[in-house]
């Protein structure tokens, strides 16, 4: 559902997006061009967000690559462990949705 919303906010926008099946691919992906920002689903089993931004860290050409994650807001566990392993913004989803074109563009700069 929120990978719909975001590739038809980004082509209203006219905001280049790519989208990654696995931790691997995403971090495969962005070595080979480094993306301007990151969006991450927190409760995304499939990536690992939080293993993903420890990689980004831990790779010199992707570590200030701005990261923006979007979570329910019932799961404070997940918020709280997010804000910890360094995702710069974290958001409840009704939020994410809300500003998602000022996130776009913010990002395409």
């Amino acid at each position: 559902m929120f990978t719909s919303k975001i590739k038809t906010a980004a082509a209203q926008l006219g905001v280049p997006v790519a989208f990654a099946r696995s931790s691997a691919a995403a971090m495969t992906e962005m070595r080979k061009t480094a993306p301007t920002l990151v969006i991450l689903d927190l409760d995304s089993a499939r990536i690992a967000p939080l293993d993903l931004v420890a990689a980004m860290q831990a790779d010199p050409a992707l570590a200030a690559v701005p990261t923006v994650g979007f979570v329910s807001h019932v799961h404070t566990d997940v918020i709280g462990a997010a804000r910890k392993a360094g995702v710069g913004d974290v958001l409840a989803r009704s939020a994410f949705t809300q500003q998602l074109a000022d996130i776009l563009t913010r990002g395409s700069r």
